[in-house]
């Protein structure tokens, strides 16, 4: 699928999921990342009320501020888009001194889901949805992300592109030059470690090893072997992210 179909399939399935659910507006948090600025552009595409969210904690400024041009740049291409930051800095901070024993990934992940109730209260005061900005490798490939933080939302409009695809998009839809170029991260870490930190793969390495996953064939390439193995590692540690909540079954 070439990019500009992809475009117009995606800004058309958001409006079509809104008019059949009776949604009033669309709501995106806005991190200064690709996925984010592509997703947010892509329902502000829609013609429907578009709130984008920058919700900073203790975030690194040049992260932020590539949020706030972002907005900015929304702002001066479409008339329904309305932009609000949210600074959750010391919400945040008072939460975390109600626990004795500190945990850094479980803060960070308490990040991601302050956010996600954020944008949870202003779209339900507003009538509308969260929109969700996870894509294919990260959500359905690594489990990349946190668990009813960035991983609970209404609709996922790009949970079927590989983050190439997200930045070819971004390429198209007139992403700014510093989006597209800067480092993923998810912006949960003071010290702004990559996602490539974290995963110990780039997102093309990660991609193709997914292929190879899904498709059952196996490398020859003794690189490409070790990133499959790595890839299949991350999976299986974040299996539990990626279905169904177990429950238990009684039966009669």
């Amino acid at each position: 699928m070439d990019v500009n179909t992809r475009i117009e399939k995606i800004t058309s399935w958001i409006s079509d999921y809104a008019e059949a659910n009776n949604v009033n507006s669309l709501v995106v948090g806005v991190s200064g990342g690709i996925d984010s600025a592509v997703v947010s552009t892509l329902c502000a595409r829609t013609g429907r009320p578009t709130t984008v969210l920058s919700m900073p904690i203790r975030q690194k400024q040049e992260q932020h501020d590539l949020s706030v041009d972002h907005c900015l740049q929304l702002l001066e291409k479409f008339s329904n888009v309305h932009w609000e930051t949210i600074d959750l800095t010391e919400t945040f901070t008072q939460f975390a001194t109600l626990f004795l024993e500190q945990n850094d990934l479980a803060l960070a992940n308490s990040r991601a889901r302050l956010r996600m109730t954020t944008l949870y209260q202003v779209a339900q005061t507003r009538g509308g949805i969260v929109v969700g900005t996870g894509n294919k490798v990260e959500d359905f490939g690594v489990g990349f992300y946190t668990k009813y933080g960035d991983g609970g939302v209404d609709i996922s409009p790009i949970g079927d592109c590989m983050k190439t695809e997200v930045w070819d998009m971004g390429c198209e839809l007139g992403v700014s030059e510093a989006i597209i170029n800067a480092a993923p991260t998810d912006g949960l870490w003071e010290d702004g470690r990559s996602d490539e930190d974290q995963l110990g793969m780039s997102y093309p390495e990660l991609e193709q090893a997914m292929r190879y996953s899904q498709s059952g064939n196996h490398p020859s390439d003794t690189r490409e072997k070790r990133n499959l193995i790595k890839f299949l590692a991350i999976q299986a540690r974040a299996k539990h992210k990626m279905g169904p909540i177990p429950v238990c079954l009684l039966g009669e």
